[in-house]
């Protein structure tokens, strides 16, 4: 595999096209938005230039990683050609299903399709595409930020190939990242088990237990976790954290998986995070969560 199309230029989209194109590979970065491509092309050479600072990769390096990615805002152009498709738009069911019917009908019947979602079916998104390319759909579930994070989780779905998950799990690794197989349930490894987690500091939140700074304090010196579950909430999403919730209580019908009312409370008031400049923690003025937003 030498040539990667990536849908969406997004956080986890340019993130994912500045690994590939870093590591040698050819890369088409599609998005319906120029101004989104511009912004996640910025995004990569501004990530390029800290990592130049460090010392940690040259100059020409840089110059290198940015000249092998081509943009693209029309999917039947950016897909010519290409031996693997990375979807990486919004955690949106309908709009990837969309996009794998469109991907199925451009894509040679070679290639791979691969969707970087956190939560939702492969199977599923599979069954959209021509019966004899479903064995060539995969999950590649990236971490964020996707330059720095070595795990990758990869997902069977029910017709995944063999041939496809080795080839994916090698390719993955050329990538510098760790791959992990796992099977194709709701919320899949990652996600089960963290997504619960921030629920329930929301849940201790919501019910008075103790404050923001508190319930992140005993997570990360009791825990050892390096950033409290309230601010990797803002992190993430709140609007992403309410997606993977939904998806995971429609998938087992268990109320352990129900969100917190007053997750989704804050997301119909648009405090999505650090993205929106407010979440759990008011970033107007920093980053680095240091100033506690929420108040009961």
């Amino acid at each position: 595999m030498k040539n990667i199309a990536v849908i969406g230029a997004g956080t986890m989209g340019n993130g994912i096209a500045h690994v590939f194109a870093q590591s040698g590979f050819s890369v088409k970065l599609i998005d319906v938005s120029e101004k989104a491509l511009e912004k996640g092309i910025n995004t990569i050479a501004a990530n390029l230039d800290r990592m130049v600072a460090k010392g940690t990769i040259t100059n020409d390096e840089k110059f290198h990683t940015i000249g092998n990615i081509i943009t693209y805002t029309d999917i039947e152009d950016g897909v010519v050609n290409v031996d693997l498709v990375v979807e990486a738009a919004t955690e949106n069911i309908d709009l990837k299903l969309k996009i794998f019917k469109d991907l199925d009908k451009y894509c040679d019947a070679k290639t791979v399709l691969a969707t970087n979602t956190s939560s939702i079916s492969i199977t599923q998104i599979a069954a959209v595409t021509k019966p004899e390319r479903q064995d060539k759909v995969i999950g590649m579930h990236f971490m964020n930020p996707v330059p720095i994070m070595k795990l990758v989780e990869i997902i069977r779905g029910y017709n995944t190939s063999d041939e496809v998950t080795k080839a994916i799990m090698e390719l993955s690794e050329k990538l510098g990242k760790v791959p992990v197989e796992v099977n194709d349930y709701p919320g899949f490894v990652a996600n089960r088990i963290l997504m619960p987690m921030i629920n329930e500091a929301i849940e201790t939140l919501y019910n008075g237990v103790a404050g923001v700074y508190e319930i992140d304090t005993v997570m990360k010196l009791g825990m050892a976790h390096p950033m409290g579950p309230l601010q990797l909430a803002d992190f993430i999403g709140l609007d992403v954290c309410l997606s993977i919730l939904n998806v995971m209580y429609d998938g087992f019908k268990n109320p352990k998986y129900a969100p917190c009312p007053l997750l989704v409370n804050m997301v119909r008031a648009g405090k999505l995070g650090v993205k929106s400049g407010e979440g759990f923690y008011d970033y107007s003025e920093s980053k680095k969560a240091e100033k506690v937003a929420y108040k009961k």
